[in-house]
């Protein structure tokens, strides 16, 4: 009943931007927490930023997103965007979508159900 799919990963310079999207399939609730997750090779899977669908509409970021990774969404057209700049090479990694029905919005990846396949970002320095 939730499927998930990104698109936008790819190469970029340090100092440069990305757009990644998620575009979202789901029947018959809109999900309650949505965010974007990234993983390193050999590291576990970490939040990127958090999104909350309640009316509060609380967004947590991450400390090595905050002030240069900005998280969006579109209910009208069911996707969530994350606009990153000042890419450092240390973003590289393996960007992933995900999205669970209600709840807390953690920032745990195993709170987690639904995921995208992921897309890779590479940022050269």
């Amino acid at each position: 009943q939730l499927q998930l799919a990104e698109s936008g990963g790819g190469s970029a310079e340090a100092g440069g931007s990305l757009r990644l999207s998620c575009a979202a399939s789901y029947t018959p609730y809109r999900p309650g927490c949505m965010g974007w997750f990234r993983q390193i090779p050999g590291k576990e899977r970490e939040a990127v930023a958090i999104k909350s669908d309640r009316n509060d509409g609380t967004t947590t970021y991450a400390d090595f997103a905050k002030g240069r990774f900005t998280i969006s969404k579109d209910n009208d057209k069911n996707t969530l965007d994350l606009q990153m700049d000042s890419l450092k090479s240390e973003d590289t990694a393996m960007y992933y979508c995900a999205a669970k029905w209600g709840g807390y919005c953690s920032s745990e990846a195993t709170d987690y159900q639904y995921w995208g396949q992921g897309t890779q970002v590479t940022v050269s320095s």
